[in-house]
């Protein structure tokens, strides 16, 4: 008996070992009746025996090895199982240990007759093996993109709901500053709460938009001719202000039309010209330039100090990723750098341009964005 049809005839023995199985994947068998417990497990084996039935040519066995497989419209029943698995609580560890725990149920059942050939034995516990690692595949994929759903959701609704509070609390400690009625000492606590609420609510802004970026929609912007000029320089002064004992310098021509969101621009250099002081030197200048190059506004942040190592550039703008400069200085999402510089690569792609950067003892760090002219 080969065994595609060894599956079908014994399916009910192997759906028992399946479900006694899952029974001790607690907490979250706890409570499970036969139905759940067994979930899509039998349409999957016969998914499985079905595909031991197929003829496979040589080029569809490779492709398959190499996790080529032709990609199904339909939703597969490994792929529902990921998700019923998942919102029942299930760990990914544990639905893979289902999978591997079918896997041995199957072939330690099946007892090839003798007149299967030895060749036919290896054939079909060869598919049978890449049938698993294709359905175990899908449900893998499935049940990450659920729970990274989840999360995003989660931080949004986070995210979303933490704005009241802050501006509750920012506008409060605003109204007390411009009182001017405090004595000196409460004076500079609400100063001390009024900058820290404030880079909260940043921090919030900054966690709703990687929010976005990550369903999919990405980071809206509205284009419309501002002048782009006048935008860096505002936000340059602004810098100025919160970093009275910083040098910047800003280079640029006296007005420079151009389309772009005025507003989500602004919160690009002002990422970019915050990091430059933060990991810039002390006693040194930060240098913002912006100029036209070939049809491209071409806009630049310059500081000078420890350089960003060669291996952590690839990934300078992933924000899940963190880097150690030498025991000294941090580029990634523990130092506050990985989400802005994220949220800033987003905005830029959004206006159809790019951001790189340069990094040497010599020269110093440069953050380049480059924004295109013919912007829709």
């Amino acid at each position: 008996m080969r065994l595609a049809d060894f599956i079908l005839q014994n399916i009910e023995p192997i759906l028992q070992q399946w479900e006694d199985f899952a029974k001790t994947l607690t907490p979250a068998a706890d409570g499970m009746d036969s139905v759940a417990l067994r979930d899509h497990a039998e349409q999957m084996l016969r998914t499985i025996a079905a595909d031991l039935r197929t003829k496979q040519s040589h080029e569809a066995r490779i492709l398959k090895s190499h996790g080529a497989a032709p990609a199904s419209d339909d939703v597969t029943s490994a792929e529902t199982h990921a998700d019923l698995r998942q919102s029942s609580g299930f760990t990914i560890g544990q639905m893979i240990a289902e999978y591997r725990a079918l896997r041995t149920s199957v072939l330690m059942l099946w007892m090839p007759p003798e007149h299967v050939s030895k060749t036919d034995e290896i054939a079909d516990v060869v598919r049978f093996n890449e049938a698993i690692d294709q359905a175990l595949a899908e449900s893998v994929v499935t049940y990450t993109n659920a729970v990274d759903a989840s999360r995003n959701v989660f931080l949004g609704v986070l995210g979303h709901d933490l704005r009241s509070p802050l501006g509750a609390i920012s506008l409060s400690a605003e109204v007390l500053l411009r009182s001017g009625d405090l004595p000196p000492k409460p004076t500079k606590n609400v100063s001390r709460i009024y900058t820290s609420v404030k880079r909260a609510i940043k921090i919030v802004g900054d966690l709703l938009d990687f929010t976005r970026s990550q369903l999919g929609s990405g980071i809206p912007v509205r284009v419309d001719l501002e002048d782009l000029a006048l935008a860096c320089e505002g936000m340059v002064e602004e810098a100025r202000a919160y970093h009275p004992d910083r040098q910047i310098d800003f280079k640029s021509p006296a007005s420079l039309a151009w389309r772009f969101d005025k507003s989500r621009m602004e919160q690009v250099i002002g990422n970019l010209i915050g990091n430059a002081i933060e990991h810039g030197q002390l006693g040194t200048p930060v240098t913002v330039a912006l100029k036209v190059v070939q049809g491209h506004a071409l806009l630049s942040v310059h500081n000078v100090g420890n350089p960003i190592e060669d291996g952590a550039k690839a990934s300078l703008f992933n924000p899940m990723v963190r880097h150690l400069q030498n025991g000294i200085s941090e580029y990634g999402a523990g130092a506050g750098l990985g989400l802005g510089l994220y949220i800033a690569s987003a905005i830029v792609s959004a206006h159809h341009g790019d951001i790189d950067v340069d990094s040497n003892a010599e020269r110093g760090t440069t953050f380049t964005v480059r924004i295109p002219s013919n912007i829709s």
